[in-house]
C-alpha cells in the first residue's frame, strides 16, 4: 500500500507569510493530505500554522519539527491544544531535540541528555492534552496540579517525535504516536523501521498504530539537471554544515566515506566539493530531476513497508518558481 503524500512548507525563499499561507492553500487544493511546517531560524511554526489554518479548511496540519528545548512540555501542550482548536482536528504535534548546533548556539541551552528529554517532553505534553490535573516528577520537569483552563481537546491532536538514531527512533515507538524520519536512504529507513517497532513492543504497543513519515527532499523541473543540482546543495548543506547527527545518521546507513568527505569538505569551505562528493546518492536521498524521475523516485520510498506517508519538502535554495513547479508536478494523482 502507497503511503498518502504531504508537503513540507518552505522556510526558505520565502519573502513574506502570504506567500507561505498561499503555498498551504495550494497544497490543499493540489491534493496534499497535510502540510508541515518546521521550525528553525525564521519564521515561528506556531504563528504560521494557526493562519494556515484560518486559510485552509480539509488539510492536515502539523509541526515537523518544534524542539523540546525552547518551549516548557507545559507550554506545548496548551499550543497544541489551541491548535487543534483552530484547525478544527486537524492538527498533529511533531516534536524532537533537534541538535547542538541549534539548541547551545541559537537557544543558549544546554543540549543535555535529550533522549530523556524528549521523553518527558511528550509524556507530560499528553499529560496536558487529557485535560486532567498534571502531577510529573521527572529527571527535567516537575509539575504539581497544571490543568488546562479550556477544554481539553477532542480528539487529543497525536503527538510524533523525530529521530535518527536507534535509541531516538525506539523511544517514538514506545512513547510517542509517530515517527518523522529526515535524511534516510530505503535501507537506512528499513534499518530505523526495525527499531521503531522494537520500541513499541516494549511499550506493547501495535507498531501499525505508530505512524511514519518520511520527509523526503524533492525537486521537479523541466530542468532536470538544476533539480539535481538543487537536491545536492541541500544535502550537502545538512550533512556538512548542521552539526554532526545528519553526518552520523549517513555513516549508520553504511555511508561513512561519503558522510565524513561531504562534512569535511563543507567544514573547510569547499562548498562544490562537499555538493560533488554527495551527487553519488542523490537518488537514495531524494527525489530529483525531471518531473517523471521525481515522480519515480518518490513512489520508491512511497511503496516502502512501514512508511504512512511522505512529505515532499523542497531544497533551501529553490526559487519561488521551482517551488510551485515541484509541488505542481508532485500533486498526488499526477
Amino acid at each position: 500500500m502507497n503511503a498518502v503524500t504531504e508537503l513540507s512548507l518552505p522556510v526558505a525563499a520565502q519573502p513574506s507569510l502570504d506567500s507561505i499561507i498561499s503555498l498551504a492553500a495550494d497544497a490543499e487544493a493540489a491534493g496534499y493530505d497535510r502540510i508541515w511546517l518546521p521550525e528553525t531560524w525564521g519564521r515561528d511554526a506556531i504563528t504560521t500554522l494557526t493562519l494556515a489554518a484560518e486559510h485552509t479548511e480539509s488539510v492536515g496540519l502539523g509541526t515537523s519539527i518544534v524542539n523540546v528545548f525552547s518551549r516548557s512540555p507545559a507550554l506545548l501542550g496548551q499550543t497544541a491544544a489551541t491548535l487543534q482548536e483552530a484547525s478544527e482536528g486537524r492538527f498533529r504535534l511533531g516534536v524532537g531535540p533537534s541538535g547542538p548546533a541549534v539548541i547551545e548556539n541559537w537557544h543558549g541551552e544546554e543540549f543535555e541528555r535529550p533522549l530523556r528529554r524528549t521523553r518527558e517532553a511528550i509524556e507530560v505534553t499528553k499529560a496536558v492534552l487529557s485535560g486532567e490535573p498534571v502531577d510529573y516528577d521527572g529527571d527535567f520537569f516537575d509539575l504539581s496540579g497544571f490543568r488546562l483552563r479550556c477544554h481539553a481537546p477532542d480528539p487529543a491532536p497525536p503527538v510524533d517525535a523525530a529521530g535518527m538514531g536507534p535509541k531516538a527512533v525506539e523511544l517514538a515507538g514506545r512513547f510517542a504516536d509517530g515517527w518523522h524520519a529526515l535524511n534516510f536512504t530505503p535501507d537506512g529507513l528499513r534499518d530505523r523501521l526495525d527499531d521503531l517497532r522494537r520500541g513499541a513492543e516494549l511499550a506493547d504497543r501495535d507498531p501499525e498504530a505508530v505512524r511514519v513519515t518520511l520527509s523526503l527532499p524533492c525537486c521537479a523541473l523541466a530542468d532536470a539537471e538544476r533539480a539535481r543540482s538543487l537536491a545536492r546543495q541541500h544535502l550537502a548543506f545538512y550533512i556538512g554544515g548542521m552539526g554532526t547527527f545528519y553526518r552520523d545518521a549517513l555513516a549508520r546507513q553504511g555511508h561513512a566515506e561519503t558522510a565524513e568527505r561531504v562534512h569535511n569538505a563543507w567544514q573547510a569551505g569547499e562548498r562544490a566539493e562537499a555538493t560533488e562528493a554527495i551527487a553519488p546518492l542523490v537518488d537514495e536521498l531524494s527525489a530529483a530531476g525531471s518531473p517523471d524521475t521525481a515522480r519515480e523516485r518518490l513512489r520508491a520510498f512511497a511503496t516502502i513497508d512501514g512508511i504512512d506517508a511522505v512529505a515532499v519538502s523542497f531544497p533551501r535554495g529553490a526559487d519561488t518558481e521551482e517551488i510551485h513547479e515541484t509541488l505542481d508536478a508532485l500533486a498526488p494523482g499526477e
